[in-house]
């Protein structure tokens, strides 16, 4: 193997060990899916303290060290529709559901924490821009 083929593989084996941790450390939170009849805690420990989608960012991570793996055509477009797939499920699915179970105390965590790298992606708060 490669230089470049045990880095792919160590961002991918990192990814999947870093997406496991965070699913841990959500506890009693972790679901799959969004259930609007289910109220579980706001994380915002661990992980969460640094980026809202930890989980989210290490599988990114895996799925980048897979596609360096075997970097072909059918690698980076399995890529591109697992990132956009991350995408939209934390835009129109989690972040909303967020929103309106856990009100306030979402925004406030949102405004201060990185969506998926920590401080970028954070939540504008304030007065609505001027036309």
């Amino acid at each position: 193997m490669t230089g470049d083929g045990v880095a792919a593989l160590a961002v991918a084996v990192c990814g999947v060990l870093v997406t496991f941790g965070a699913q841990m450390s959500l506890g009693a939170s972790w679901r799959i899916g969004v259930d609007e009849t289910e109220r579980t805690a706001l994380v915002t420990t661990g992980p969460y303290w640094l980026v809202r989608n930890p989980v989210f960012t290490s599988a990114a991570a895996a799925f980048l060290g897979l596609a360096l793996m075997v970097p072909n055509a059918v690698a980076v477009v399995g890529l591109v529709l697992s990132l956009t797939g991350i995408q939209i499920q934390v835009r129109l699915v989690e972040e909303p559901y967020l929103r309106r179970v856990h009100g306030a105390a979402y925004t406030g965590y949102a405004s201060r924490t990185g969506r998926f790298l920590p401080r970028l992606g954070r939540l504008r708060t304030g007065p609505a821009p001027r036309s």
